[in-house]
């Protein structure tokens, strides 16, 4: 028997919620739609709902809209039917019904961060934890303590144990032997890094070698080494060591395939920071293609330096990259629809409208309050008495009267700021909400059981009243 859907709705998307779904054509569910009575579907309630909603309820799950704020737990106990919250926009609708109507599990992955303090030796020790937590929170999994060449680190030993003592996995990453035998005598997980010829430091402590090519591109060597920490049952990670572009890049990538062809059981790393730190271009796209690769490959260990100005989101690009990854695989599927994380600069549906919804929507206003909204040409702002699109907000401030509404006219100034980036960028806008730039900014957990505060205009209007 096929499940049955209800989804739930308010009154100005109706019509349009119809009309999406009839043309979604045959479907593997049944669906029905229900106007809960509110203008906006975002301000449906639980009580709202769990009074309006009619008995029997006919349906295995109930849909209700992104925005929406209610307890689903608390729906669901009340009427015995599993609740979910679907897609912000009715645009992206589509997509979350192909997945079942449910929302993608982005919660498992297979690959661990290593996440690099270069400048470990020039920091006291708790600067080092303040930095590590703000790693951890990250998506950090290692702390990786970076030792400098000709540079003296008197306290790595009591910096790996304040690591360790704090709940860290803790990695020391030095070409100079004396610092990693240190390193591991103090308790460290994994050394950075041991050739062939270093490999008797992992044989003598108790810790995790990440093993690199005797010479660049030494595959031979690489594979050398392996063996011998298998033959004396010590656990390893290989590094064949990525290349920035125009300096071996794309032989190094080669190296990657070539040592999993030769070792398909090995774990491997991939230090990605040649890539994101010495290319002049926005990471989040390095990162995503450099994790497809890993994917790919099962190379389920990344070092990653967040360093140069343009890499201060690396560390959770590299996070939302590895989960993305991860369900697209399972789910034997390209990495399309499982999130905007790593969508930055523009949105794959800027839009959330055409130019005629939005003529429509303008159609139905009756008060003076403006409205928002950018289609693919322009910006719009409408309310009763207008209905006016530019390419630029400037070019709109002569049809509105706010001369005499301060609090407002900051407020519309605000929205149009953000309606006109959205529409030179191609990112999507919706009034009152903030632009999503995925991983390139922080996000706040917002409680979508609670009603919001009153905005900042109107609590302006309540302080003056």
């Amino acid at each position: 028997m096929a499940e049955r859907l209800l989804l739930l709705t308010g009154h100005l998307a109706h019509a349009r919620l119809v009309k999406l779904m009839t043309g979604l054509g045959a479907v593997p569910f049944e669906w029905a739609i229900f106007d809960i009575g509110v203008q906006v579907a975002a301000l449906m309630t639980e009580a709202i709902i769990l009074r309006r909603l009619p008995r029997p309820i006919e349906a295995d799950r109930i849909i209700l809209p992104g925005r929406c704020r209610a307890d689903l737990n608390r729906l669901a106990q009340e009427t015995g039917v599993a609740f979910v919250r679907g897609p912000d926009e009715l645009t992206d609708l589509p997509a979350f019904l192909g997945r079942g109507a449910r929302p993608p599990d982005l919660s498992r992955h297979d690959i661990r961060i290593f996440s690099e303090i270069v400048d470990a030796s020039a920091l006291e020790i708790d600067a080092i934890l303040a930095r590590a937590e703000k790693m951890r929170a990250s998506g950090a999994d290692v702390i990786d303590l970076g030792c400098l060449p000709d540079t003296p680190f008197p306290h790595l030993e009591d910096c790996v144990r304040a690591l360790k003592s704090a709940g860290y996995r803790v990695s020391v990453d030095s070409a100079d032997r004396g610092e990693l035998e240190r390193g591991a005598a103090s308790g460290a997980d994994y050394l950075l890094s041991l050739t062939e010829e270093t490999l008797d430091i992992a044989k003598r402590f108790p810790v995790t070698p990440v093993l690199i090519p005797g010479t660049r591109g030494d595959v031979a060597s690489l594979v050398r080494a392996a063996e011998a920490a298998t033959a004396a049952d010590v656990p390893f990670i290989v590094d064949p060591i990525l290349d920035p572009i125009h300096f071996g890049f794309a032989a190094s990538i080669a190296r990657y395939v070539e040592i999993r062809r030769l070792l398909p059981d090995a774990e491997i790393m991939m230090g990605t920071g040649n890539l994101t730190e010495l290319t002049e271009a926005d990471t989040s796209g390095i990162t995503a293609t450099l994790l497809g690769l890993c994917s790919e490959l099962f190379i389920r260990n990344v070092l990653v330096v967040q360093v140069s100005p343009h890499t201060r989101r690396t560390l959770a690009e590299h996070d939302a990259a590895r989960r993305l990854m991860y369900a697209a695989r399972e789910d034997n599927a390209l990495p399309k629809g499982y999130g905007a994380g790593l969508s930055q600069v523009h949105d794959l549906k800027p839009f959330t409208s055409t130019s005629e919804e939005l003529a429509e929507r303008a159609g139905a206003v009756r008060d003076k309050n403006y409205r928002i909204g950018v289609a693919a040409d322009g910006i719009h702002v409408f309310n009763r008495e207008l209905h006016q699109i530019a390419g630029d907000a400037m070019a709109l401030y002569p049809f509105l009267d706010l001369a005499n509404d301060g609090a407002h006219a900051f407020y519309i100034g605000t929205e149009l700021a953000k309606a006109e980036v959205a529409f030179t960028l191609g990112k999507r806008y919706v009034q009152d909400e903030p632009l999503d730039f995925g991983c390139a900014t922080e996000h706040i957990e917002e409680d979508m059981t609670r009603l919001r505060e009153a905005g900042h205009t109107l609590r302006a209007r309540k302080t003056e009243s």
